[in-house]
């Protein structure tokens, strides 16, 4: 997708595109860092079709701001929750959970961590296009 549409998606800055991190997602993502004094906040941006592996995040947990597109969150062992900008999402710790843009649409949200002394994220597997794929066809409606 062009650099220019994805920056369309949310009135955050767009960022880098997200290498440190591309090994643990699949498609490409894009990171800006909004803060790093005491809560770390980041704007992430996702290609459509783009996820993240599965994660925990050991020690402390993770608040996600949606603000543009549609996306998934899906913790393990539950449904899939569709995303959309306003919604908020709390990650308690050591929840193993995924989330992306859905197929056909780019998705950003803001991602807020507060760090803690031990705190950690722990990579796992990816989700594979077998299991992304199964996820309903969101029905989207706009006004």
């Amino acid at each position: 997708m062009d650099k220019k549409e994805l920056e369309k998606v949310s009135d955050f800055p767009l960022g880098e595109e997200n290498v440190a991190f591309a090994p643990y997602f699949i498609g490409k993502s894009y990171l800006g860092l909004l803060n790093d004094k005491e809560v770390s906040i980041h704007n992430v941006t996702f290609e459509p079709g783009c996820r993240n592996n599965w994660h925990i995040h050991h020690g402390g947990g993770q608040i996600l701001i949606c603000v543009g597109g549609h996306g998934w969150y899906q913790e393990s062992g539950k449904d899939a929750r569709l995303l959309k900008s306003g919604d908020v999402v709390y990650i308690a710790p050591e929840i193993k959970h995924w989330h992306g843009a859905v197929s056909d649409e780019a998705f950003a949200h803001l991602s807020l961590s507060v760090p803690m002394e031990g705190s950690s994220n722990e990579w796992l597997e990816p989700v594979t296009d077998e299991e992304y794929n199964m996820m309903p066809m969101p029905i989207i409606y706009s006004v």
